[in-house]
């Protein structure tokens, strides 16, 4: 009886530390790419990664989390290369979404991420979903339509840069179950993330570089009028690897299934808390088009998990 009470406390802890990196890294995000004014996405996406290369390898090399999975093969390390450019881009897109378009939104437009992976499915592997399934999207891509035309806030390249990294989020889901689907070449997320990450990493630098001319001299200059803002960059990068440690943890602690309830459930979390600290104006019909799309997902993985 003590150790189910101890079990399940620690499983309470898991999620709570999972929804709060997650929101965390969120709202932070938001704060320093739009409130802040730090308006540099790719660098700030560069020290995410950086920050995810150093954890992931203290992580596993030292802590031994979880077993160290070698690279076996060109190929894999190659399809591993390919999903860490998809990986970049939809984090990058993300991020600068975030300096357009108020949290609320960005989570109402990230929630059909359902509708993309259904879509890639079928178009690179030519799986077919039950009917049903098809059916609970339209709920998900009404909602946002709806969002989308309630929404004081609407910014067409914040909305458009947000389209694709969502479907850039669920391109890469879908390519890692083809990619990596071999018992040989199957990584756990952990093992991905520390090989994914330092590649990242390689293509920012020079995007970077390029796009963001002398961000560090700027950061630099940044920190000489205020602190703080190498506190946030190092706090935010950490949270930023906590998101998929926790991640990992809880369905490592729970199922997969567990998580796509608490994810469905952190956006609706992430759109309450933003709004109070943001205070971005919202409208009843946005609000509407929002739990519709919510909805339409809490559908979409019930059909799912009845069609298998």
């Amino acid at each position: 009886m003590k150790g189910s009470s101890s079990t399940r406390f620690f499983t309470i802890g898991l999620v709570a530390a999972w929804y709060s990196s997650n929101i965390g890294v969120l709202l932070l995000n938001k704060y320093l790419l739009s409130n802040y004014g730090f308006k540099y996405p790719i660098f700030l996406t560069m020290c995410h990664m950086t920050a995810c290369s150093l954890f992931s390898y203290v992580a596993i090399a030292w802590l031994k989390v979880v077993p160290l999975q070698t690279i076996r093969s060109r190929v894999q390390f190659l399809k591993i290369y390919a999903l860490s450019l998809i990986f970049c881009v939809s984090v990058v897109f993300g991020n600068v979404s975030l300096r357009y378009l108020p949290v609320s939104f960005n989570q109402a437009i990230g929630a059909t991420t359902p509708f993309f992976t259904a879509v890639f499915a079928y178009l690179i592997t030519f799986k077919r979903e039950a009917w049903l399934t098809y059916l609970t999207l339209v709920p998900v891509v009404t909602g946002v339509i709806i969002a989308s035309g309630g929404e004081p806030s609407f910014h067409l390249f914040g909305f458009i840069i947000c389209i694709a990294a969502t479907a850039a989020r669920a391109l890469k889901s879908v390519l890692q179950g083809i990619l990596l689907s071999s018992e040989g070449e199957k990584l756990n997320s952990m093992n991905l993330l520390l090989y994914m990450a330092p590649m990242a990493v390689l293509f920012l630098l020079p995007a970077t570089l390029i796009m963001e001319k002398n961000v560090i001299g700027i950061t630099v200059a940044l920190a000489r009028d205020d602190v703080k803002i190498i506190w946030y960059l190092l706090f935010n990068s950490a949270l930023a690897y906590f998101v998929n440690l926790t991640n990992f943890l809880v369905t490592k602690h729970t199922s997969a299934l567990t998580l796509q309830v608490l994810g469905n459930a952190k956006g609706a979390v992430a759109v309450v808390v933003s709004i109070l600290i943001f205070r971005n104006p919202v409208s009843v019909t946005g609000m509407m088009g929002y739990l519709l799309t919510v909805f339409g997902v809490v559908l979409y993985s019930d059909a799912k998990k009845r069609s298998k």
